[in-house]
């Protein structure tokens, strides 16, 4: 029996010595030690009482360890119970696996080190004692379960009152639901039916501004031709010279709108490819300046440009470069007023080089500030006045400064306080460096530079075939060629070129790509497929 709360430890060996040892030995232990000096013997003790453990040695007459472990361990009482083996006989492997086999939690050889014995006997007891706790506490969870099924049955009952109730009032929210859900789907499919819609429309607006573009180019080049031999042709008359430069400043405003429209569309389109390589930022700037220095000449504006005494080289297209740094500046030279002053400035700094454009014009609203690079922004209705442009020039900077690995920026102190913008574009190390010349007279890179056929300079006059269904634009470039010495034939499509050309062996072809019929692309193949094409020069308009 289990007394204050002790356990029983069966301590079974057939030498009295042996079990006064372990008496001592587990006396500290302060729990019950029960002897038996036989196999027999021991299973009687433990048809009595329970037991933590069983100190149980191998070697016994009669019935030795091994069967009488297998005696207890076959009892269903018994079968958890631990066994540690005691024996002084030399085992082998073979004994081991036996003893644990049937059910031996540990092996002890003689002689019996206390400590060791004491520590295990004591970690087998505390388990015993944690399994009991463990039962008892099963027993009061089993009897809590028994009250709370007992409650739970009570709450079935109150809770199905209540569920009948509140299933009627869910049922008639699952209606309201049912239709406030088909009106939902109903909305959505119309919102659906818009976005398409929209889509549809947003496509159709690139179609129409990349049409409306290639449209409103088609008449340009005869414009720009006729004014081209206007000024070739003597006038003498002083209001016919200023007609004919207002056409040409106008045609020209108006083809940078053009082109502005032209880039939106291949952009968004996916169009624009940008060639990369190292240039000297000087030569985009030169070029950037002689786009915008009508406007500057015209509104009286001064422009400051500084640069370090070392050349500053990006990673850029050349003519996306120029047209980022002189979109800003025609902005700049566009929102100040006349007789204002612009700096441009440029600086290398953590691989990147930043150019600062700053004017002191009409300045930006900080309301404002985070839409000036939109599509079709504009600044210039603050001051109630219209300073031209689409409200494009901006937001095609920020496209192709971003298609470089760049960033830019604006900031603003206010209206009237002037506008400072900063592009930043990747840096490059140059190969080669050559002093750049002053700005004014920076020189085209050799590649925009026109070809020389067959060793010939620029005064060599050739013969050449125009290929253009627009038959003003044939005519007007046509008497401008003329007019500087060169032999003309002119075909209105395909089919007329492919006949004249065999007789006329002309020696550059100018090939319209988009026309009816057979286009430039095919015209120049079968060019190229004779005898007599092989080595013409042919130009792409």
């Amino acid at each position: 029996m289990i007394v204050g709360g002790a356990v029983n430890i069966l301590l079974v060996d057939d030498q009295p010595g042996r079990l006064l040892s372990y008496e001592a030995i587990l006396k500290d232990l302060g729990q019950n030690l029960v002897t038996a000096r036989s196999g027999l013997e021991a299973l009687e003790r433990l048809m009595q009482d329970e037991y933590a453990v069983v100190l149980l040695d191998v070697s016994m007459p009669g019935m030795d360890g091994f069967e009488t472990a297998s005696l207890i361990h076959e009892h269903p009482r018994f079968e958890r119970t631990p066994i540690i083996f005691v024996t002084g006989v030399h085992i082998n492997e073979l004994d081991r696996i036996k003893a644990y086999k049937l059910g031996a939690v540990d092996y002890v050889l003689i002689p019996v080190v206390p400590e060791i014995l004491r520590s295990k006997v004591a970690v087998l007891v505390e388990l015993h004692l944690q399994r009991r706790e463990l039962q008892q506490l099963n027993s009061t969870l089993a009897q809590a379960n028994a009250q709370l099924s007992a409650a739970h049955l009570n709450l079935q009952a109150e809770k199905t009152r209540e569920l009948e109730s509140l299933n009627a009032s869910l049922r008639e929210a699952v209606t309201g639901l049912e239709e406030a859900n088909r009106a939902l789907h109903g909305e959505i499919l119309e919102r659906a039916r818009i976005e398409r819609q929209l889509k549809e429309a947003d496509r159709l607006k690139d179609e129409f501004l990349a049409m409306l573009a290639h449209e409103l180019r088609n008449p340009l080049a005869p414009i720009h031709n006729a004014v081209r031999i206007m000024r070739m042709k003597p006038m003498g008359d002083t209001q016919i010279e200023w007609a004919r430069d207002v056409i040409d400043r106008q045609a020209a405003h108006l083809t940078r709108l053009v082109d502005d429209l032209l880039d939106v569309s291949r952009i968004t389109r996916g169009k624009i490819n940008i060639d990369a390589k190292p240039l000297d930022l000087a030569a985009a700037i030169a070029r950037a300046v002689e786009t915008v220095q009508p406007m500057l000449t015209q509104q009286k504006h001064e422009l400051q440009i500084d640069l370090p005494a070392t050349p500053l080289t990006v990673m850029g297209d050349l003519t996306r470069v120029t047209q980022i740094i002189g979109n800003v500046l025609g902005n700049a030279v566009k929102y100040t007023d006349a007789g204002g002053m612009i700096r441009l400035s440029a600086r290398l700094g953590d691989g990147m080089v930043e150019i600062r454009i700053h004017d002191n014009g009409i300045g930006i609203p900080a309301s404002m500030l985070p839409t000036v690079f939109d599509l079709f922004s504009q600044a210039g209705i603050m001051d109630g006045r219209s300073r031209g442009g689409l409200g494009i020039g901006l937001a095609l900077v920020k496209r192709l400064v971003e298609m470089h690995g760049g960033s830019v920026s604006v900031q603003s102190a206010g209206a009237g306080r002037g506008t400072e913008f900063a592009i930043c574009l990747p840096a490059a190390v140059p190969q080669v460096w050559t002093p750049p010349a002053a700005i004014e007279t920076v020189a085209a890179p050799v590649e925009d530079a026109p070809p020389v056929l067959n060793g010939a300079g620029d005064a060599a006059k050739r013969r050449m075939l125009l290929v253009d269904d627009n038959q003003d634009a044939l005519m007007s470039l046509a008497n401008l060629l003329r007019l500087d010495g060169h032999e003309i034939c002119t075909a209105a499509d395909g089919f007329l070129a492919l006949e004249a050309a065999p007789s006329f062996l002309p020696e550059v072809a100018v090939l319209d790509i988009g026309m009816p019929g057979m286009d430039g692309y095919e015209l120049a193949r079968r060019i190229r497929s004779q005898s007599w094409g092989k080595n013409m020069v042919l130009v792409a308009l």
